[in-house]
């Protein structure tokens, strides 16, 4: 592929998926917050304990094949089959074990309605297993358009239906279609567009040729899954369920931006830096320059949050939900270094053979699980605090290992990202001293001024330096618009 098709591809791939994450977040902002008002804490935090066991056996349904696909040079049709009726049988088996587990679980919290939800809650499993092969493919040939689109329309479809169910009194019901909803309208959407059939034969050796690689991911995806959401697991035993909504919320509230801009960046960086991984130049300067970007748009986006939180959450939420402040106002710290993270985390990904990443991921897990030994008995803000912090040494040990494998240093990408972070802390004071100025104003209107005053010294800080990442993004932003007028 020439480099320049690369360039275009990688663009136009980031701008759609961008654009897709928006708007989906905005959907699932806007339907959270709806349904945030009709339910009550115990009901997410009933969710974010059945969080855990999904999140656990999405990484063991997928094992890895998928980005072995996307790595690989030229999969063929017996690749793809033999990943594909592997990830349905482990789904089969997973939801098996994990329906059976469902009561025992319901007793250790208190919660006989994950007896009822189980059965179908984990039915997203299955389902999700038809979609790996058919992701695959579309990331493969950078159809991030048709990718976004699809990823979109579920979620307006699953938001209308949660919203609906939930003002008519569905209760954790809504949550459960939801997310049933959003994964089957993906898998139908997948099928009937791409109605890939192939009788090419099932190959163990095609497993086991993608297997070193595969079960490495498959191990630090496993061992991140279990330690992002094992903290819930305690506090909603050692507390209770209500205060494990209030985190809950606050920690999904946190991702909506932060997971969207990454999923948008990383699925389409990934492929796009595994195609130039022979290529030391161009792979370093992609590197830096994606960094350079997220650090742009995430640095204010995330201190802009905590800057506002109180009459944001007082506005959207309601009175109810106001406890989820000081929780939200942490966590929201972690985006600041997560999404950097994972950026290095697809260098190793892309260049290395997968050993180091298995390394890596036992010390950061060392060092995670000493935190949680000390927060979790200090209570739920400080195991808030702690996750921020893991947030920023796994970005640290993350980043400090990928610069191995590329040709710069570590101060040269602090450099890179060290303008937008003096801005966003800049545009944070900005907000905090003007607020007392507008306090008795209607909280709609104090809102409003704080992410107009935020906006403004922010995008007035970068012209005024001259910060490269705006350039860029203005750059970015023209090349496209000309590609679509031609």
């Amino acid at each position: 592929m020439a480099d320049k098709g690369l360039e275009t591809k990688v663009a136009s791939g980031i701008a759609w998926s961008f654009s897709e994450k928006i708007l989906t977040m905005v959907i699932q902002m806007v339907v959270s917050i709806i349904v945030a008002r009709e339910l009550m804490p115990e009901d997410f935090g009933v969710m974010a304990i059945m969080t855990f066991f999904t999140s656990v056996a999405l990484a063991i349904i997928d094992s890895g094949f998928s980005q072995a696909l996307i790595r690989k040079e030229t999969p063929s049709d017996s690749d793809y089959r033999t990943v594909l009726c592997f990830n349905l049988v482990m789904s089969v088996v997973l939801y098996s074990v994990l329906t059976a587990v469902a009561y025992p679980v319901a007793k250790l919290y208190d919660a006989p309605v994950i007896c009822d939800i189980a059965p179908i809650l984990f039915l997203i499993l299955p389902i999700n297993a038809l979609c790996v092969v058919q992701t695959v493919m579309f990331t493969r040939e950078f159809r991030f358009a048709l990718l976004s689109k699809i990823v979109f329309s579920a979620s307006l479809i699953s938001g209308i239906v949660a919203v609906v169910m939930a003002v008519t009194e569905w209760g954790i019901w809504a949550l459960v279609a939801q997310r049933l909803l959003m994964m089957g309208i993906k898998a139908l959407a997948f099928w009937v567009i791409r109605r890939w059939r192939t009788d090419a034969p099932l190959s163990v050796a095609s497993l086991r040729e993608m297997a070193p690689f595969s079960l490495r991911l498959l191990a630090t995806d496993l061992i991140a899954s279990i330690y992002n959401n094992v903290a819930q697991l305690f506090i909603g035993k050692l507390h209770n369920t209500s205060m494990l909504g209030y985190y809950s919320q606050a920690q999904k509230l946190k991702d909506l931006p932060v997971i969207s801009t990454v999923q948008a960046v990383q699925g389409v960086t990934f492929p796009a830096l595994a195609q130039i991984k022979d290529d030391d130049v161009k792979f370093s300067a992609g590197y830096l320059r994606i960094m350079e970007m997220l650090a742009f748009v995430l640095f204010p986006l995330m201190l802009g949050m905590v800057a506002v939180a109180d009459d944001m959450f007082l506005l959207l939420l309601g009175e109810k939900w106001m406890p989820t402040v000081p929780y939200f106002e942490i966590l929201a710290l972690s985006g600041l270094f997560y999404p950097l993270g994972i950026v290095s985390y697809n260098v190793l990904k892309s260049r290395s053979d997968g050993a180091v990443i298995v390394r890596l991921e036992i010390l950061k897990r060392v060092i995670q699980t000493l935190i949680l030994c000390v927060t979790i008995p200090l209570g739920v803000k400080s195991v808030a605090w702690g996750i921020t912090a893991m947030a920023a040494v796994e970005w640290l040990l993350n980043t400090a290992t990928a610069i191995c494998y590329v040709s710069c240093r570590f101060v040269t990408l602090l450099r890179r990202i060290a303008p937008s972070m003096i801005l966003a802390l800049a545009m944070y004071v900005a907000v905090r001293l003007s607020a007392p100025i507008y306090i008795s104003l209607h909280v709609a209107l104090r809102l409003l001024l704080g992410i107009v005053i935020a906006v403004m010294s922010y995008l007035c800080g970068a012209l005024l330096f001259r910060v490269n990442a705006l350039r860029e993004a203005l750059s970015l932003a023209h090349s496209l618009l000309n590609r679509r007028e031609h």
